[in-house]
């Protein structure tokens, strides 16, 4: 497959494309100063406990209160409370989490009341951003990711990805981590790991254990929440951490720094493939690659696909609703029901990209075309799944329902990518309203006599649209003969194809526009 990167790096955010076969499949944009991001790590106080919802509301800094539900607690939250308490007190360091002894696991079915208690100061990690009118979802149980594991303090388990099938290979890096990995912490392995050698995961593991440092280093008996307490990767470097690896063939980037920063990340993941990354100089790096393009295409409340299939996508709150249309897509040398499935399946394969392009989660119901054969409706569900495998967020797919839904839940902790195509109307200005085109030429008349009386100027000329410059020159009326009589001033009338209907320029005898 062929996958490109295009960075777009600007004075207050920076824009990563994600590209799959020269299709735009993922934007994402990065605010140099946003907060409140995922994986940054915060010391809070319990605002308020709330046991009817079995939940807390935690106060990180933000205009709304972090919710924090029992089920994000995390099973060693009582071993983080006693830490956490060491800490304030001036008395925490390496060699007290060294020698902390871990504390029972919380029940799954306990009671926050008994776990925490208002006021009291906690370490959380914003799990999800502030959506909408919503404070931070965040959690207690802490973890730092990098490129090939994710590090689980006050924690001693050893898992390894799913997608790594080798048994040979996982037995190999479970033996690996186990004699590399310092006491009291846990180790997600990721797939990215699969055939690295030890070196280059020892090395990921310790920049990872200097993060969790980072934490008790600025932790005191002076420290008074909230405060943030260590920063997460911003999210360029999070999106290249993750995405990164030696299948990209193309990396574009308008920035030097980040050009040269990339290619020795390169170089390192994928020895002698750093001639990938180019920089790209001169105009906007997303319209010479066409980037610009497709963003203006792909977003939108109606989708046209190539074939004249186009989507209809509406948001609410809680969900989002697409219904597919089949446009003028019929071949009449098929039957209704193979028309039918055949735009299914293309309208499947654009929905899973407009998924992961504007990053929307929550629950998503989709109308596709009815069909009335099983075959077909599992033929689609199974395309759908097939689709959804090349998004890297957590979802779940159903099958069609009776009625022909299909729906899925995406997991969801950024706001949803929006980005408005619609070009304010030269015309109204974006207001909606325009003035009568009846009093287009009176309103031309008083500019012009404005400036021939008032101003003094002569030999004025004014530019129209070839529809009023018709009707100006018309033999009927011919209002420019009428101008010469009241005005006692010729005024020179021409025409541009390129104005709107009731645009107009006027101009004086050095060929200036006058602005009025």
């Amino acid at each position: 497959m062929n996958r490109e990167l295009v960075i777009n790096s600007g004075p207050n955010e920076v824009e990563i494309a994600l590209l799959e076969e020269n299709q735009l499949v993922e934007l994402h944009k990065d605010k140099t100063n946003s907060s409140f991001s995922v994986g940054d790590i915060y010391l809070g106080r319990v605002r308020k406990i709330m046991p009817g919802l079995n939940a807390a509301f935690v106060d990180v800094g933000y205009e709304r209160d972090a919710f924090l539900h029992y089920l994000d607690l995390g099973p060693q939250v009582l071993t983080y409370n006693k830490y956490i308490r060491t800490l304030m007190n001036g008395t925490g360091g390496e060699d007290v989490y060294q020698s902390i002894k871990l504390e029972k696991d919380i029940q799954k079915t306990g009671k926050i009341n008994a776990v925490l208690k208002q006021n009291q100061s906690v370490l959380i990690q914003i799990a999800k951003e502030p959506i909408s009118s919503k404070g931070p979802r965040i959690s207690t149980e802490i973890s730092f990711a990098g490129r090939y594991m994710v590090l689980l303090p006050f924690s001693d388990k050893i898992s390894i990805s799913q997608k790594i099938k080798s048994a040979e290979e996982r037995k190999r890096l479970k033996r690996l981590i186990t004699s590399i990995r310092p006491k009291n912490f846990g180790v997600i392995v990721r797939t990215m790991a699969e055939n690295r050698m030890v070196a280059e995961l020892d090395t990921d593991l310790r920049n990872l254990v200097k993060k969790w440092e980072n934490v008790y280093k600025k932790l005191d008996h002076k420290s008074k929440p909230p405060i943030k307490v260590v920063s997460e990767l911003n999210r360029t470097s999070t999106i290249l951490r993750d995405l990164l690896n030696e299948s990209f063939n193309s990396i574009k980037i308008n920035e030097p720094s980040i050009a040269e920063e990339i290619k020795s990340f390169v170089e390192r993941i994928a020895p002698g493939k750093s001639n990938i990354v180019n920089l790209i100089k001169g105009k906007s790096i997303f319209e010479q690659t066409g980037v610009d393009k497709q963003i203006k295409s792909s977003f939108g409340k109606i989708v046209t696909i190539k074939s004249g299939i186009y989507l209809i996508i509406e948001h609410t709150e809680a969900m989002h609703v697409i219904d597919v249309n089949s446009g003028h897509r019929v071949n009449k040398d098929k039957s209704q029901e193979e028309n039918a499935l055949q735009t299914n399946i293309e309208s499947a394969s654009e929905i899973a990209r407009q998924l992961r392009l504007r990053d929307m989660g929550g629950i998503i119901v989709i109308d596709f075309i009815d069909m009335n054969q099983a075959a077909n409706r599992r033929a689609l569900f199974a395309h759908m799944k097939e689709e959804m495998g090349k998004d890297r967020a957590k979802h779940t797919i159903l099958p069609p329902s009776k009625f022909g839904l299909v729906q899925i839940t995406r997991q969801r902790v950024r706001p949803e990518m929006n980005i408005e195509i619609q070009e304010q109307c030269p015309v109204c200005n974006g207001s909606g309203e325009v003035s009568p085109s009846v009093l287009l030429i009176d309103d031309i008349q008083n500019n012009l006599a404005y400036l021939i009386n008032e101003q003094n100027e002569k030999s004025l000329k004014i530019i129209v649209h070839p529809f009023v410059y018709a009707f100006i020159r018309s033999k009927f009326r011919h209002i420019q003969r009428k101008w010469y009589k009241e005005l006692n001033s010729w005024v020179k009338v021409e025409e541009d194809s390129s104005y709107h209907q009731l645009e107009y320029h006027i101009f004086n005898s050095n060929d200036e526009e006058i602005k009025l």
